[in-house]
């Protein structure tokens, strides 16, 4: 099964060994969608491959080196992160990979997360390795264009294939309910082990394809160029991202498609950047009296800092950059309009502060 990293050892291996050239993201330096907009300038020139050359991609960089570590081709579609896999593909055996098939378990392909009829197969989204993934033929076809999203009901099984597939995948109409409301069409459901990994791949997508995204029809995309991804998809795939932290896998594969194609995906390498591209749209808006509190000393010592603000704060949470809650404090107590955390373990966080109902936002790094 799939290692979730504590946050000192996710940052470790971030910051560590996932390569990320020095200097990469020193123009990263806003919030909101003028983040959004600095990541595209440093991602949008990758040196298109084309289509047919993923192929060989996939054979040297796809391969299950984490769970049966046997080498075969790593599909999500059909990879049982706990049991053995229903069937498997071998990058020795050219007949595993195909365009034709009758059933679940004949062959593979390359599966576009972002299915390409929305970009026209255009380039150079249609070879853009950040998102195209080996997967069972048959249940590529299954997913075929239907947005990712929670299945309520499946729906009838389809010749070839069973509902939920072999490996627990599923189609069916979205819920239509808590993170999920307001839709109630059909959507594909990955199992919970590739979640975040999908989620990570859209916020890739439309960030280096801000420019032209909004020119495109499709059912997760809201027809603009900044927030891109409309609800609930947007809090269906932000959930994703919290539950499925980043995975040794990602991190891999992402040295790979840089060396490849010479771009990065920026919220696998920093997880916390979702949050802040995307924090007004996922409801925490920006209070303005809280926008003036301070937080110091920043970079914080010994495990201890201050926040100061004007209005009486409701609520403090720290945040991990995986968006995941780790501390909680109603209620504060406060002396001379300062409040004060201690005995924070290293590593960055994300501080929300809450009052009246609005919040606001701040990035804390412990030493």
């Amino acid at each position: 099964m799939k290692t979730k990293y504590t946050l000192l050892l996710l940052l470790f291996t971030i910051f560590g060994f996932s390569q990320i050239p020095a200097g990469y993201y020193n123009t990263a330096t806003g919030t909101g969608y003028v983040l959004k907009t600095q990541l595209y300038n440093k991602i949008k020139d990758h040196n298109d491959q084309g289509y047919n050359a993923v192929d060989n991609f996939f054979l040297a960089h796809d391969l299950d080196i984490y769970y049966e570590n046997d080498n075969s081709i790593l599909d999500p579609y059909s990879e049982k992160p706990t049991t053995a896999d229903p069937y498997n593909y071998s990058p020795l055996i050219s007949g595993d990979a195909c365009g034709n098939y009758s059933g679940e378990g004949d062959c593979y392909n390359k599966e576009h997360v972002i299915p390409q009829s929305v970009f026209s197969q255009a380039t150079p989204m249609r070879g853009d390795a950040h998102h195209l993934l080996p997967t069972d033929g048959r249940v590529n076809g299954f997913r075929s264009n239907y947005p990712y999203g929670i299945v309520g009901s499946s729906l009838v099984s389809q010749s070839g294939i069973t509902n939920p597939t072999l490996n627990g995948s599923k189609l069916g109409g979205n819920i239509n309910t808590g993170v999920a409301a307001g839709y109630t069409g059909t959507v594909f459901e990955p199992i919970d082990e590739f979640k975040g990994d999908i989620a990570r791949i859209y916020f890739y997508f439309v960030t280096r394809y801000q420019n032209l995204i909004s020119g495109w029809n499709y059912d997760m995309f809201d027809g603009s160029s900044d927030k891109v991804l409309a609800d609930p998809f947007l809090q269906i795939l932000y959930q994703w991202h919290i539950q499925d932290p980043v995975s040794q896998k990602e991190i891999d594969r992402n040295n790979a498609v840089y060396n490849y194609q010479g771009n990065r995906n920026p919220y696998v390498d920093h997880p916390e950047y979702v949050l802040s591209v995307w924090a007004v749209a996922l409801n925490t808006p920006t209070y303005t009296a809280l926008a003036n509190a301070s937080v110091f000393p920043n970079p914080a010592n010994n495990g201890h800092v201050s926040i100061q603000s004007d209005v009486v704060l409701e609520e403090i949470d720290l945040i991990t950059i995986n968006g995941q809650i780790i501390q909680r404090i109603a209620k504060p107590v406060a002396q001379n309009n300062t409040y004060t955390l201690e005995n924070l373990s290293k590593g960055f966080y994300f501080l929300k502060l809450t009052a009246d109902n609005q919040t606001t936002t701040k990035k804390l790094m412990v030493n």
